[in-house]
Protein backbone atom coordinates (compact mmCIF):
# COMPACT_ATOMS: atom_id res chain seq x y z
CA UNK A 1 0.00 0.00 0.00
CA UNK A 2 1.34 3.32 -0.85
CA UNK A 3 0.55 5.80 2.48
CA UNK A 4 0.00 9.89 1.38
CA UNK A 5 3.89 10.69 2.43
CA UNK A 6 4.80 7.81 -0.63
CA UNK A 7 2.69 9.30 -3.03
CA UNK A 8 3.60 13.02 -1.99
CA UNK A 9 7.22 11.27 -2.62
CA UNK A 10 6.60 10.16 -5.79
CA UNK A 11 5.02 13.26 -6.81
CA UNK A 12 7.46 15.18 -6.16
CA UNK A 13 11.63 14.71 -6.54
CA UNK A 14 14.15 14.79 -4.29
CA UNK A 15 14.98 18.84 -5.35
CA UNK A 16 11.60 19.74 -4.75
CA UNK A 17 10.63 19.58 -8.68
CA UNK A 18 6.95 18.57 -9.49
CA UNK A 19 7.04 15.96 -12.02
CA UNK A 20 4.24 15.97 -14.93
CA UNK A 21 1.55 13.00 -14.35
CA UNK A 22 1.86 12.14 -18.35
CA UNK A 23 5.74 11.68 -18.00
CA UNK A 24 4.40 8.78 -15.25
CA UNK A 25 1.92 7.72 -17.52
CA UNK A 26 4.85 7.62 -20.61
CA UNK A 27 7.50 6.06 -17.61
CA UNK A 28 4.60 3.21 -16.71
CA UNK A 29 3.93 2.23 -20.35
CA UNK A 30 7.25 2.26 -21.24
CA UNK A 31 7.88 -0.12 -18.10
CA UNK A 32 4.84 -2.43 -18.89
CA UNK A 33 6.29 -2.88 -22.46
CA UNK A 34 9.52 -3.92 -21.28
CA UNK A 35 8.20 -6.13 -18.35
CA UNK A 36 6.14 -8.08 -21.24
CA UNK A 37 9.52 -8.87 -23.47
CA UNK A 38 11.72 -9.40 -21.01
CA UNK A 39 13.61 -12.61 -18.68
CA UNK A 40 13.06 -12.64 -14.90
CA UNK A 41 16.23 -10.85 -14.55
CA UNK A 42 15.07 -7.90 -16.94
CA UNK A 43 12.20 -7.41 -14.74
CA UNK A 44 14.22 -7.37 -11.52
CA UNK A 45 16.76 -4.95 -12.74
CA UNK A 46 13.63 -3.00 -13.87
CA UNK A 47 12.79 -2.89 -10.84
CA UNK A 48 15.81 -2.26 -8.82
CA UNK A 49 15.58 0.80 -10.92
CA UNK A 50 12.09 2.00 -10.48
CA UNK A 51 12.41 2.32 -7.07
CA UNK A 52 15.30 3.78 -7.12
CA UNK A 53 14.31 6.73 -9.14
CA UNK A 54 10.85 6.88 -7.57
CA UNK A 55 13.07 7.06 -3.97
CA UNK A 56 15.31 9.72 -5.38
CA UNK A 57 18.54 7.70 -5.68
CA UNK A 58 18.87 9.04 -8.84
CA UNK A 59 21.63 11.81 -7.80
CA UNK A 60 23.26 8.52 -5.67
CA UNK A 61 23.23 6.98 -8.98
CA UNK A 62 24.85 9.47 -10.72
CA UNK A 63 27.58 9.82 -8.23
CA UNK A 64 28.64 6.64 -8.44
CA UNK A 65 28.55 6.40 -12.05
CA UNK A 66 30.84 9.17 -12.18
CA UNK A 67 33.22 7.91 -9.43
CA UNK A 68 33.59 4.55 -11.62
CA UNK A 69 34.09 6.54 -14.89
CA UNK A 70 36.91 8.38 -12.94
CA UNK A 71 38.21 5.22 -11.73
CA UNK A 72 38.06 3.45 -15.03
CA UNK A 73 39.27 6.23 -16.63
CA UNK A 74 42.46 6.53 -14.22
CA UNK A 75 42.86 2.88 -14.69
CA UNK A 76 42.84 2.60 -18.36
CA UNK A 77 45.18 5.62 -18.38
CA UNK A 78 47.67 3.68 -16.31
CA UNK A 79 47.51 0.69 -18.56
CA UNK A 80 47.99 3.27 -21.89
CA UNK A 81 51.18 4.13 -20.00
CA UNK A 82 52.36 1.11 -19.74
CA UNK A 83 51.58 -0.51 -23.16
CA UNK A 84 52.88 2.35 -25.20
CA UNK A 85 56.29 3.13 -24.11
CA UNK A 86 58.72 4.50 -25.75
CA UNK A 87 60.73 0.65 -25.61
CA UNK A 88 57.18 -0.54 -27.24
CA UNK A 89 57.50 1.67 -29.93
CA UNK A 90 60.56 1.31 -30.77
CA UNK A 91 60.28 -2.72 -31.14
CA UNK A 92 57.11 -2.28 -32.92
CA UNK A 93 59.10 -0.25 -35.29
CA UNK A 94 62.01 -3.15 -35.47
CA UNK A 95 59.83 -5.92 -35.91
CA UNK A 96 57.88 -3.97 -38.81
CA UNK A 97 61.32 -2.85 -40.39
CA UNK A 98 62.85 -6.45 -40.45
CA UNK A 99 59.39 -8.03 -42.30
CA UNK A 100 60.25 -6.96 -45.26
CA UNK A 101 64.07 -6.54 -45.17
CA UNK A 102 64.84 -10.16 -44.11
CA UNK A 103 62.87 -11.51 -47.06
CA UNK A 104 64.14 -9.39 -49.35
CA UNK A 105 67.75 -9.65 -47.86
CA UNK A 106 67.14 -13.32 -47.68
CA UNK A 107 66.82 -13.73 -51.52
CA UNK A 108 69.42 -10.49 -52.26
CA UNK A 109 71.77 -13.16 -50.43
CA UNK A 110 71.04 -16.43 -51.99
CA UNK A 111 70.83 -15.34 -55.40
CA UNK A 112 74.35 -14.76 -55.81
CA UNK A 113 75.81 -17.17 -53.63
CA UNK A 114 73.79 -20.10 -55.80
CA UNK A 115 74.66 -18.80 -58.67
CA UNK A 116 78.44 -18.65 -57.37
CA UNK A 117 78.16 -21.86 -56.48
CA UNK A 118 76.97 -23.45 -59.15
CA UNK A 119 79.44 -21.26 -61.38
CA UNK A 120 82.11 -22.11 -59.26
CA UNK A 121 84.30 -24.47 -61.63
CA UNK A 122 84.47 -21.56 -63.63
CA UNK A 123 86.27 -18.11 -62.97
CA UNK A 124 83.18 -15.99 -62.97
CA UNK A 125 81.34 -17.92 -60.10
CA UNK A 126 83.96 -17.23 -57.24
CA UNK A 127 83.39 -13.48 -57.34
CA UNK A 128 79.64 -14.03 -57.37
CA UNK A 129 79.90 -16.12 -54.19
CA UNK A 130 81.74 -13.62 -52.34
CA UNK A 131 79.50 -10.66 -53.88
CA UNK A 132 77.05 -12.89 -52.03
CA UNK A 133 78.93 -13.04 -48.94
CA UNK A 134 79.59 -9.40 -49.02
CA UNK A 135 75.50 -8.75 -49.04
CA UNK A 136 74.79 -10.75 -46.01
CA UNK A 137 77.82 -9.22 -44.49
CA UNK A 138 76.33 -5.32 -45.32
CA UNK A 139 72.96 -6.71 -43.94
CA UNK A 140 74.52 -8.10 -40.22
CA UNK A 141 76.08 -4.48 -40.38
CA UNK A 142 72.24 -3.20 -40.92
CA UNK A 143 71.08 -5.05 -38.57
CA UNK A 144 73.18 -4.45 -35.87
CA UNK A 145 72.64 -0.68 -36.52
CA UNK A 146 68.63 -1.30 -36.28
CA UNK A 147 68.86 -3.41 -32.70
CA UNK A 148 71.63 -0.75 -31.48
CA UNK A 149 69.04 2.02 -32.34
CA UNK A 150 65.34 0.57 -32.03
CA UNK A 151 66.15 -2.23 -29.19
CA UNK A 152 69.44 -0.71 -27.29
CA UNK A 153 71.66 -4.19 -28.22
CA UNK A 154 75.14 -2.68 -28.43
CA UNK A 155 77.32 -5.14 -30.44
CA UNK A 156 80.85 -4.51 -31.80
CA UNK A 157 81.49 -4.39 -35.28
CA UNK A 158 84.13 -7.46 -36.29
CA UNK A 159 87.20 -6.74 -37.83
CA UNK A 160 86.87 -6.84 -41.92
CA UNK A 161 88.19 -9.09 -43.83
CA UNK A 162 92.34 -9.26 -44.53
CA UNK A 163 93.24 -8.99 -47.96
CA UNK A 164 96.63 -10.96 -47.62
CA UNK A 165 96.36 -13.16 -50.70
CA UNK A 166 93.31 -10.52 -52.07
CA UNK A 167 90.34 -9.43 -51.52
CA UNK A 168 87.74 -12.70 -52.75
CA UNK A 169 89.69 -15.66 -50.75
CA UNK A 170 89.89 -13.04 -48.12
CA UNK A 171 86.10 -12.85 -48.14
CA UNK A 172 85.13 -16.35 -48.69
CA UNK A 173 87.75 -17.30 -46.00
CA UNK A 174 86.59 -15.31 -43.29
CA UNK A 175 84.33 -16.56 -40.23
CA UNK A 176 82.39 -13.17 -39.26
CA UNK A 177 81.37 -12.67 -43.01
CA UNK A 178 80.07 -16.96 -42.85
CA UNK A 179 78.66 -16.06 -39.45
CA UNK A 180 76.56 -13.07 -40.86
CA UNK A 181 75.17 -15.54 -43.60
CA UNK A 182 74.11 -18.04 -41.03
CA UNK A 183 71.91 -14.62 -39.21
CA UNK A 184 70.74 -13.98 -42.17
CA UNK A 185 69.66 -17.20 -43.25
CA UNK A 186 67.77 -17.11 -39.56
CA UNK A 187 66.22 -13.64 -39.88
CA UNK A 188 64.32 -14.92 -42.11
CA UNK A 189 61.63 -17.26 -40.24
CA UNK A 190 62.50 -15.73 -37.10
CA UNK A 191 61.54 -12.33 -38.06
CA UNK A 192 58.27 -13.83 -40.02
CA UNK A 193 57.00 -15.89 -36.80
CA UNK A 194 58.13 -12.50 -34.82
CA UNK A 195 55.97 -10.18 -36.56
CA UNK A 196 53.12 -12.91 -37.13
CA UNK A 197 53.27 -13.63 -33.69
CA UNK A 198 53.25 -10.05 -32.27
CA UNK A 199 51.13 -8.05 -34.63
CA UNK A 200 48.58 -11.00 -33.73
CA UNK A 201 48.43 -9.77 -30.43
CA UNK A 202 48.02 -5.98 -31.86
CA UNK A 203 45.94 -6.10 -34.46
CA UNK A 204 43.10 -8.75 -32.48
CA UNK A 205 43.51 -6.70 -29.24
CA UNK A 206 42.78 -3.79 -31.07
CA UNK A 207 40.18 -5.03 -33.40
CA UNK A 208 38.14 -6.59 -30.06
CA UNK A 209 38.87 -3.53 -28.38
CA UNK A 210 36.94 -1.15 -31.03
CA UNK A 211 34.52 -3.36 -31.85
CA UNK A 212 32.06 -2.56 -29.52
CA UNK A 213 31.39 0.71 -31.22
CA UNK A 214 29.74 -0.39 -33.99
CA UNK A 215 28.95 -4.54 -33.41
CA UNK A 216 24.97 -3.04 -33.36
CA UNK A 217 24.63 -1.73 -36.78
CA UNK A 218 25.92 -4.78 -38.50
CA UNK A 219 23.43 -7.29 -39.94
CA UNK A 220 25.82 -10.07 -39.74
CA UNK A 221 26.86 -10.50 -36.20
CA UNK A 222 30.85 -11.66 -34.98
CA UNK A 223 31.55 -15.06 -34.35
CA UNK A 224 34.24 -16.51 -32.80
CA UNK A 225 35.88 -19.66 -34.40
CA UNK A 226 35.79 -22.70 -32.33
CA UNK A 227 33.62 -21.58 -29.78
CA UNK A 228 29.86 -20.98 -29.56
CA UNK A 229 30.02 -17.20 -29.28
CA UNK A 230 28.31 -14.29 -31.10
CA UNK A 231 28.53 -10.68 -30.78
CA UNK A 232 24.51 -10.43 -30.46
CA UNK A 233 24.18 -8.45 -27.19
CA UNK A 234 25.93 -5.88 -25.05
CA UNK A 235 27.51 -8.35 -22.75
CA UNK A 236 28.85 -10.25 -25.16
CA UNK A 237 30.55 -6.96 -26.85
CA UNK A 238 31.72 -5.64 -23.49
CA UNK A 239 33.28 -9.24 -23.11
CA UNK A 240 35.12 -9.04 -26.39
CA UNK A 241 36.31 -5.35 -25.84
CA UNK A 242 37.45 -6.58 -22.62
CA UNK A 243 39.60 -9.94 -24.20
CA UNK A 244 40.79 -7.43 -27.21
CA UNK A 245 42.25 -5.09 -23.96
CA UNK A 246 43.84 -7.82 -22.03
CA UNK A 247 45.52 -8.75 -25.87
CA UNK A 248 46.41 -5.59 -25.48
CA UNK A 249 47.73 -5.24 -22.75
CA UNK A 250 49.78 -8.82 -22.76
CA UNK A 251 51.44 -7.40 -27.06
CA UNK A 252 54.29 -5.39 -25.67
CA UNK A 253 55.32 -8.03 -23.28
CA UNK A 254 54.70 -10.64 -25.95
CA UNK A 255 57.27 -8.36 -28.65
CA UNK A 256 59.75 -8.16 -25.74
CA UNK A 257 59.49 -11.61 -25.42
CA UNK A 258 59.84 -12.76 -29.17
CA UNK A 259 62.75 -10.36 -29.65
CA UNK A 260 64.95 -11.99 -27.46
CA UNK A 261 65.77 -14.75 -29.29
CA UNK A 262 66.96 -12.01 -31.94
CA UNK A 263 68.69 -10.21 -29.41
CA UNK A 264 70.81 -13.54 -28.71
CA UNK A 265 71.17 -14.00 -32.79
CA UNK A 266 72.73 -10.71 -32.92
CA UNK A 267 74.73 -11.24 -30.39
CA UNK A 268 76.25 -14.40 -31.43
CA UNK A 269 76.41 -13.90 -34.84
CA UNK A 270 76.78 -10.52 -35.71
CA UNK A 271 79.64 -9.65 -33.14
CA UNK A 272 83.00 -10.09 -33.21
CA UNK A 273 84.24 -13.58 -31.69
CA UNK A 274 85.85 -14.07 -28.03
CA UNK A 275 89.32 -14.85 -29.57
CA UNK A 276 89.18 -11.72 -32.05
CA UNK A 277 88.00 -9.29 -29.29
CA UNK A 278 90.41 -10.53 -26.96
CA UNK A 279 93.00 -9.96 -29.71
CA UNK A 280 91.49 -6.28 -30.62
CA UNK A 281 91.81 -5.58 -26.68
CA UNK A 282 95.47 -6.96 -26.61
CA UNK A 283 96.29 -4.58 -29.26
CA UNK A 284 94.46 -1.28 -28.18
CA UNK A 285 96.78 -2.18 -24.52
CA UNK A 286 99.84 -3.06 -26.35
CA UNK A 287 99.23 0.19 -28.01
CA UNK A 288 98.38 2.57 -25.15
CA UNK A 289 101.40 0.94 -23.07
CA UNK A 290 103.83 2.30 -26.32
CA UNK A 291 102.17 5.70 -25.90
CA UNK A 292 102.25 5.57 -22.31
CA UNK A 293 106.10 4.93 -22.26
CA UNK A 294 106.72 7.06 -25.22
CA UNK A 295 105.02 9.95 -23.39
CA UNK A 296 106.91 9.13 -19.99
CA UNK A 297 110.29 9.25 -21.63
CA UNK A 298 109.26 12.60 -23.18
CA UNK A 299 108.80 13.36 -19.59
CA UNK A 300 111.79 12.48 -18.15
CA UNK A 301 113.69 13.89 -20.81
CA UNK A 302 111.84 17.52 -20.82
CA UNK A 303 112.62 17.51 -17.01
CA UNK A 304 116.35 16.46 -17.22
CA UNK A 305 116.66 19.55 -19.78
CA UNK A 306 114.80 22.02 -17.92
CA UNK A 307 115.23 21.53 -14.78
CA UNK A 308 118.61 19.42 -13.51
CA UNK A 309 120.42 20.54 -16.86
CA UNK A 310 120.07 24.05 -16.25
CA UNK A 311 121.38 23.69 -12.35
CA UNK A 312 124.03 21.82 -13.06
CA UNK A 313 125.11 23.89 -16.03
CA UNK A 314 124.76 27.44 -13.06
CA UNK A 315 127.08 25.20 -10.87
CA UNK A 316 129.32 24.80 -13.75
CA UNK A 317 129.35 28.74 -14.20
CA UNK A 318 129.61 29.51 -10.42
CA UNK A 319 132.65 27.17 -9.71
CA UNK A 320 134.28 28.76 -13.20
CA UNK A 321 133.84 32.39 -11.88
CA UNK A 322 135.43 30.96 -8.38
CA UNK A 323 137.97 29.55 -9.64
CA UNK A 324 138.81 32.99 -12.11
CA UNK A 325 138.88 35.03 -8.53
CA UNK A 326 141.29 32.20 -7.15
CA UNK A 327 143.95 32.77 -9.46
CA UNK A 328 144.15 36.86 -8.91
CA UNK A 329 143.83 38.85 -5.90
CA UNK A 330 140.55 37.16 -4.39
CA UNK A 331 137.56 38.95 -2.86
CA UNK A 332 136.96 36.68 -0.02
CA UNK A 333 133.32 38.38 0.28
CA UNK A 334 132.84 37.40 -3.41
CA UNK A 335 134.08 34.17 -3.21
CA UNK A 336 132.16 33.18 -0.37
CA UNK A 337 129.23 33.99 -1.86
CA UNK A 338 129.85 32.44 -5.30
CA UNK A 339 131.04 29.32 -3.14
CA UNK A 340 127.29 29.41 -1.67
CA UNK A 341 125.23 30.00 -5.00
CA UNK A 342 127.35 26.72 -6.39
CA UNK A 343 126.26 25.12 -3.16
CA UNK A 344 123.28 25.58 -3.79
CA UNK A 345 122.60 24.79 -7.12
CA UNK A 346 123.97 21.36 -6.25
CA UNK A 347 122.05 20.59 -3.49
CA UNK A 348 118.36 21.42 -5.88
CA UNK A 349 119.94 19.97 -8.62
CA UNK A 350 119.80 16.74 -6.08
CA UNK A 351 116.54 17.12 -5.42
CA UNK A 352 115.11 17.29 -8.53
CA UNK A 353 117.20 14.02 -9.33
CA UNK A 354 115.92 12.50 -6.37
CA UNK A 355 112.36 13.05 -7.45
CA UNK A 356 113.34 12.21 -10.99
CA UNK A 357 114.17 8.90 -9.93
CA UNK A 358 111.27 8.41 -7.46
CA UNK A 359 109.25 9.10 -10.60
CA UNK A 360 111.46 6.59 -12.45
CA UNK A 361 110.99 3.80 -9.59
CA UNK A 362 109.97 4.94 -6.36
CA UNK A 363 112.47 3.57 -3.65
CA UNK A 364 109.40 3.42 -1.17
CA UNK A 365 108.31 0.39 -3.77
CA UNK A 366 111.40 -1.86 -2.54
CA UNK A 367 109.55 -2.42 0.60
CA UNK A 368 106.14 -3.23 -0.83
CA UNK A 369 103.01 -1.25 -2.01
CA UNK A 370 101.69 -0.59 1.57
CA UNK A 371 105.11 1.20 2.67
CA UNK A 372 104.86 3.16 -0.63
CA UNK A 373 101.20 4.27 -0.15
CA UNK A 374 102.05 5.34 3.32
CA UNK A 375 104.46 7.69 1.90
CA UNK A 376 102.27 9.14 -0.55
CA UNK A 377 98.95 9.64 2.52
CA UNK A 378 102.09 11.35 4.55
CA UNK A 379 102.87 14.01 1.51
CA UNK A 380 99.01 14.40 0.74
CA UNK A 381 98.27 18.03 1.53
CA UNK A 382 95.02 16.76 2.79
CA UNK A 383 94.36 14.19 5.62
CA UNK A 384 94.41 10.38 4.09
CA UNK A 385 92.99 7.55 5.89
CA UNK A 386 95.08 4.59 4.52
CA UNK A 387 94.16 0.75 4.46
CA UNK A 388 95.90 -2.09 3.36
CA UNK A 389 95.25 -6.03 3.48
CA UNK A 390 96.97 -8.25 0.84
CA UNK A 391 97.44 -11.55 1.38
CA UNK A 392 100.69 -11.45 -1.37
CA UNK A 393 103.04 -9.27 -2.75
CA UNK A 394 101.50 -8.08 -6.37
CA UNK A 395 103.33 -8.19 -9.41
CA UNK A 396 106.34 -5.65 -9.78
CA UNK A 397 104.67 -4.18 -12.60
CA UNK A 398 101.25 -4.08 -11.03
CA UNK A 399 103.21 -2.38 -8.02
CA UNK A 400 104.24 0.49 -10.43
CA UNK A 401 100.78 1.31 -11.66
CA UNK A 402 99.17 0.84 -8.73
CA UNK A 403 101.27 3.35 -7.09
CA UNK A 404 101.50 5.91 -9.76
CA UNK A 405 97.55 5.93 -10.46
CA UNK A 406 96.95 6.13 -6.55
CA UNK A 407 99.42 9.34 -6.21
CA UNK A 408 97.62 11.25 -9.57
CA UNK A 409 94.24 10.28 -8.06
CA UNK A 410 95.24 11.80 -4.49
CA UNK A 411 96.93 14.69 -6.64
CA UNK A 412 93.43 15.23 -8.39
CA UNK A 413 91.78 15.03 -4.97
CA UNK A 414 93.91 18.00 -3.64
CA UNK A 415 94.24 20.06 -6.38
CA UNK A 416 90.21 19.72 -7.83
CA UNK A 417 87.72 18.26 -5.20
CA UNK A 418 87.48 20.40 -2.62
CA UNK A 419 87.86 17.88 -0.24
CA UNK A 420 88.65 17.81 2.98
CA UNK A 421 89.65 14.28 3.95
CA UNK A 422 90.41 11.44 2.00
CA UNK A 423 90.56 7.78 2.21
CA UNK A 424 92.70 4.75 0.56
CA UNK A 425 91.69 1.02 0.75
CA UNK A 426 94.10 -2.18 -0.69
CA UNK A 427 92.19 -5.21 -0.70
CA UNK A 428 93.21 -8.66 -1.91
CA UNK A 429 93.73 -10.46 -4.36
CA UNK A 430 94.56 -8.29 -7.05
CA UNK A 431 94.80 -5.94 -5.93
CA UNK A 432 92.09 -3.84 -5.20
CA UNK A 433 92.06 -0.60 -4.70
CA UNK A 434 89.31 2.00 -3.43
CA UNK A 435 89.92 5.57 -3.01
CA UNK A 436 87.18 8.09 -1.73
CA UNK A 437 86.76 11.42 -1.10
CA UNK A 438 84.19 13.74 0.23
CA UNK A 439 84.68 16.66 -2.25
CA UNK A 440 81.82 18.06 -4.68
CA UNK A 441 82.16 15.15 -7.25
CA UNK A 442 81.12 15.39 -11.00
CA UNK A 443 84.77 13.60 -11.86
CA UNK A 444 84.10 12.46 -15.75
CA UNK A 445 85.95 10.20 -17.58
CA UNK A 446 86.60 12.17 -20.97
CA UNK A 447 89.03 11.07 -23.53
CA UNK A 448 92.70 12.60 -23.15
CA UNK A 449 92.02 13.14 -19.09
CA UNK A 450 93.27 11.82 -16.38
CA UNK A 451 90.83 9.39 -15.49
CA UNK A 452 90.65 8.34 -19.01
CA UNK A 453 94.62 8.00 -18.91
CA UNK A 454 94.44 6.12 -15.61
CA UNK A 455 91.68 3.86 -17.41
CA UNK A 456 94.01 3.22 -20.42
CA UNK A 457 97.35 2.65 -18.04
CA UNK A 458 95.35 -0.02 -15.88
CA UNK A 459 93.85 -1.48 -19.17
CA UNK A 460 97.28 -2.85 -20.08
CA UNK A 461 97.72 -5.17 -17.07
CA UNK A 462 93.93 -6.05 -17.84
CA UNK A 463 92.90 -4.16 -15.04
CA UNK A 464 89.31 -1.80 -15.04
CA UNK A 465 88.54 1.75 -13.57
CA UNK A 466 85.41 2.61 -12.11
CA UNK A 467 84.22 6.11 -11.36
CA UNK A 468 81.35 6.67 -9.07
CA UNK A 469 81.03 10.57 -8.68
CA UNK A 470 77.87 12.12 -8.36
CA UNK A 471 77.24 15.96 -8.10
CA UNK A 472 77.81 17.07 -4.60
CA UNK A 473 80.04 14.30 -3.93
CA UNK A 474 81.48 11.88 -2.55
CA UNK A 475 83.95 10.61 -5.27
CA UNK A 476 84.96 6.78 -5.22
CA UNK A 477 87.21 5.58 -7.56
CA UNK A 478 87.39 1.91 -7.33
CA UNK A 479 90.99 0.30 -9.27
CA UNK A 480 91.02 -3.60 -9.82
CA UNK A 481 93.97 -5.86 -10.84
CA UNK A 482 93.40 -9.05 -12.28
CA UNK A 483 94.21 -11.45 -9.76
Amino acid sequence: MRTPGNRALVGTSRHGLQQDPTTKDIRADAHAGNRAGATRSDLAVDQVMSILLNRGGLTLVLIFGMGANRVVRSRSVRQAGHMFTKRTGAEVLYVLACLPMCLVGLVAMLAPLVVGAGLSITLIGLPIAALGVLIARGLGNTYRGMARSLLGTKVAKPDPPAPTSGIIPAVLRDPASWRAVLYVVLKAPVGVATFVLSMAFWVYGLFMLTHIAYWYVLSDKLGLPFVDFKVDTWPNAVLLALVGLGLLWAAPRVTHGLLWLDRMLIRGLLGPTTLSQRVRDLEETRAHAVDDTAARLRQIERDLHDGTQARMVALAMHLGMVKEELNGEPDLAMTRKLVDLAHTNAKEALVEVRDLARGIHPAALDKGLDAALATLASRSPIPVSLSVSLDSRPAQAIEMIAYFCTAELLTNIAKHSMATEASVSVTGPGPRIEVVDNGIGGALVKPGAGLAGLRERVATVDGTVAVDSPLGGPTKVVISFPA
